[in-house]
């Protein structure tokens, strides 16, 4: 419930989050135009949730890829930069469908910076549900991710989010 009265608030930097969070969906979807499958080359687009920013994945084969996020929280107690990347394994025969579903897993590391002891460096591991379109060069996703803080002392906490990214090739 705190997610969404952060959404309706009007501090000035939450609704300049929000202005490039729109811009950001505004131009992904300006850009559906082309043809093709979203397993290979780069994409890049925003994830919601905690945190919230921009995501990107590169793919090295069609079964593989590294992912990266770059974002910021709206809790009112964590006011710091959130970057994380993982390497992911694919596998498509997760869900049966004439769409393209993709289940993937893998770790990854997490980075928050922060003042004195909100700063922190952790194990990230990644599980996710992706929609591939095939008319589309867009993925839609959803995920979770456990992370194991070691830095600057040991501590548990979870990621989850819902994204879209479009694909350069």
């Amino acid at each position: 419930m705190y997610f969404i009265e952060n959404l309706l608030s009007n501090n000035r930097e939450q609704v300049m989050s929000k202005k490039f969070l729109l811009i950001t969906i505004l131009f992904t979807v300006a850009s559906l135009n082309s043809d093709f499958a979203q397993d290979k080359g780069f994409g890049i687009g925003v994830i919601i949730g905690q945190p919230t920013g921009l995501s990107g994945k590169y793919w090295v084969n069609n079964l593989n890829g590294f992912d990266f996020g770059l974002g910021f929280s709206f809790s009112k107690d964590d006011k710091n930069i959130h970057i994380h990347s993982d390497y992911l394994w694919h596998t498509n025969t997760s869900i049966e469908s004439d769409e393209k579903f993709t289940l993937y897993y893998g770790p990854g590391l997490k980075l928050k910076t922060g003042k004195k002891n909100d700063a922190s460096l952790g194990i990230r591991g990644v599980l996710g549900l992706a929609w591939m379109s095939g008319n589309i060069p867009v993925d839609v996703f959803i995920e979770i991710a456990p992370i194991f803080n070691f830095v600057p002392g040991t501590s548990l906490r979870i990621d989850a989010g819902f994204g879209i990214r479009y694909y350069f090739n």
